[in-house]
Protein backbone atom coordinates (compact mmCIF):
# COMPACT_ATOMS: atom_id res chain seq x y z
CA UNK A 1 0.00 0.00 0.00
CA UNK A 2 1.26 3.46 -0.89
CA UNK A 3 0.27 6.02 1.76
CA UNK A 4 0.62 9.78 1.92
CA UNK A 5 0.02 12.34 4.64
CA UNK A 6 -1.89 15.42 3.52
CA UNK A 7 -2.21 18.49 5.72
CA UNK A 8 -4.40 21.53 5.12
CA UNK A 9 -4.04 24.70 7.20
CA UNK A 10 -5.49 28.20 6.88
CA UNK A 11 -8.39 30.51 7.65
CA UNK A 12 -11.66 28.62 7.71
CA UNK A 13 -13.98 29.15 4.77
CA UNK A 14 -16.79 27.30 3.03
CA UNK A 15 -15.71 24.55 0.63
CA UNK A 16 -12.19 23.65 1.81
CA UNK A 17 -13.03 20.02 2.55
CA UNK A 18 -15.16 19.68 -0.58
CA UNK A 19 -12.42 20.95 -2.88
CA UNK A 20 -9.63 18.89 -1.34
CA UNK A 21 -11.74 15.73 -1.23
CA UNK A 22 -12.97 16.38 -4.78
CA UNK A 23 -9.36 16.50 -5.99
CA UNK A 24 -8.58 13.26 -4.17
CA UNK A 25 -11.64 11.48 -5.58
CA UNK A 26 -10.80 12.61 -9.13
CA UNK A 27 -7.35 11.06 -8.69
CA UNK A 28 -8.51 7.74 -7.16
CA UNK A 29 -7.04 8.54 -3.75
CA UNK A 30 -8.74 6.85 -0.81
CA UNK A 31 -8.94 8.70 2.53
CA UNK A 32 -8.18 6.15 5.26
CA UNK A 33 -8.18 8.47 8.27
CA UNK A 34 -8.89 12.14 8.81
CA UNK A 35 -8.64 14.60 11.68
CA UNK A 36 -10.09 18.08 11.42
CA UNK A 37 -9.99 20.97 13.88
CA UNK A 38 -11.18 24.55 13.80
CA UNK A 39 -9.65 26.86 16.41
CA UNK A 40 -11.39 30.20 16.34
CA UNK A 41 -11.23 31.04 12.61
CA UNK A 42 -8.30 28.73 11.77
CA UNK A 43 -8.84 25.40 10.02
CA UNK A 44 -6.50 22.40 10.20
CA UNK A 45 -7.01 18.98 8.63
CA UNK A 46 -4.69 15.99 8.45
CA UNK A 47 -5.41 12.95 6.30
CA UNK A 48 -3.77 9.57 5.83
CA UNK A 49 -4.48 8.47 2.28
CA UNK A 50 -3.89 5.45 0.06
CA UNK A 51 -2.60 6.56 -3.34
CA UNK A 52 -1.89 3.08 -4.73
CA UNK A 53 -4.71 3.37 -7.31
CA UNK A 54 -3.79 6.87 -8.43
CA UNK A 55 -1.94 7.33 -11.68
CA UNK A 56 0.06 10.21 -10.19
CA UNK A 57 3.19 10.26 -8.09
CA UNK A 58 3.22 11.84 -4.64
CA UNK A 59 5.42 14.60 -6.04
CA UNK A 60 2.90 15.38 -8.80
CA UNK A 61 0.04 15.45 -6.31
CA UNK A 62 2.05 17.66 -3.94
CA UNK A 63 2.49 20.27 -6.69
CA UNK A 64 -1.18 20.14 -7.70
CA UNK A 65 -2.42 20.26 -4.11
CA UNK A 66 -0.15 23.22 -3.34
CA UNK A 67 -1.67 25.03 -6.33
CA UNK A 68 -5.19 24.12 -5.21
CA UNK A 69 -4.37 25.47 -1.74
CA UNK A 70 -3.22 28.77 -3.24
CA UNK A 71 -6.49 29.00 -5.19
CA UNK A 72 -8.64 28.47 -2.08
CA UNK A 73 -6.46 30.39 0.39
CA UNK A 74 -4.94 27.58 2.46
CA UNK A 75 -1.61 25.76 2.65
CA UNK A 76 -1.71 22.12 1.54
CA UNK A 77 1.22 19.75 1.87
CA UNK A 78 1.50 16.16 0.70
CA UNK A 79 4.27 13.76 1.79
CA UNK A 80 4.88 10.05 1.52
CA UNK A 81 4.15 8.37 4.85
CA UNK A 82 7.68 6.97 5.22
CA UNK A 83 9.24 10.43 4.79
CA UNK A 84 6.71 11.98 7.17
CA UNK A 85 7.51 9.31 9.79
CA UNK A 86 11.27 9.89 9.47
CA UNK A 87 10.87 13.66 9.83
CA UNK A 88 8.78 13.31 13.00
CA UNK A 89 10.83 10.69 14.78
CA UNK A 90 11.89 11.59 18.32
Amino acid sequence: MNKTIITVTGKDTVGIIAKVCGYLAENNVNIEDVSQTILQEYFHMMMITDVSKSGKTTAEMAVELKKLGEEIGVMISCQREDIFDMMHRI
